[in-house]
């Protein structure tokens, strides 16, 4: 069913405790790649002892960016295409997603993701429609997508799981404006979704020492949850 699919890889931090219980995956954003995000974990071992942390490089070369990648093309004149963009991403995620928990030995329940900007899209995206929910989405800097823009509402026989969803964002962000926020956490309440939302004050397109904190954290308590 895969098998003309991509292969994802990229970097990996094992977890501090010596034994996977949970995987993090990191989608990074667009024009980047795996070695993004990845040092993320190094700070949330402090919280998560017990995760192994991955950030897989995405499929194709960013079309702006001579040694980025990119999840899906950006394509300005299409208000659809981010839309179509995380559609088509999503089954080569999926497949990383379920060879990375095999590697593991771990569950379908024991995953967490966590995405920066496009790779924000991407995870919402996939996140939703796993046949088992996640432990817990993060979402940097991004937006949950729509077929037609903003119709959450036509996405709602899709949606198959709704774990806990924390979104943070700049307010001072250039790139996925700011009230991208409140957007993509009124759709996820249109799901059925409360997501916690935190906007960073003063912040860009990129996540300050708060954001880091307020993300481990949130994982470390669905983590918690998850022993109860």
């Amino acid at each position: 069913m895969h098998a003309d699919l991509p292969l994802l890889d990229g970097p990996r931090i094992a977890p501090r405790s010596g034994t996977a219980r949970q995987l993090v995956v990191f989608l990074h954003g667009y024009g980047a790649d795996g070695n993004d995000l990845i040092d993320i974990g190094s700070v949330w071992q402090h919280w998560l002892p017990d995760a192994a942390f991955v950030s897989p490089d995405a499929p194709e070369p960013c079309a702006e960016a001579p040694i980025g990648r990119q999840w899906f093309t950006i394509d300005r004149s299409d208000p659809s295409g981010r839309w179509k963009g995380v559609t088509a991403a999503a089954p080569i995620v999926h497949r990383f997603l379920d060879d990375e928990l095999r590697r593991h030995d771990l569950p379908p329940s024991a995953l967490a993701l966590v995405g920066f900007s496009q790779g924000t899209m991407v995870g919402l995206h996939v996140g939703l429609r796993r046949a088992t929910p996640p432990l817990a989405i993060v979402g940097y800097s991004g937006r949950l997508t729509a077929p037609n823009q903003t119709d959450f509402a036509a996405m709602t026989n899709e949606i198959v799981s709704k774990p806990p969803v924390l979104l943070i964002h700049g307010d001072m962000d250039m790139v996925v404006p700011p009230e991208s926020l409140e957007l993509s956490a009124q759709g996820l309440k249109t799901l059925g979704i409360t997501a916690e939302t935190h906007m960073s004050h003063g912040i860009g397109h990129g996540i300050d020492q708060d954001g880091l904190q307020r993300g481990g954290e949130f994982l470390a308590r669905a983590f918690a949850a998850q022993k109860r």
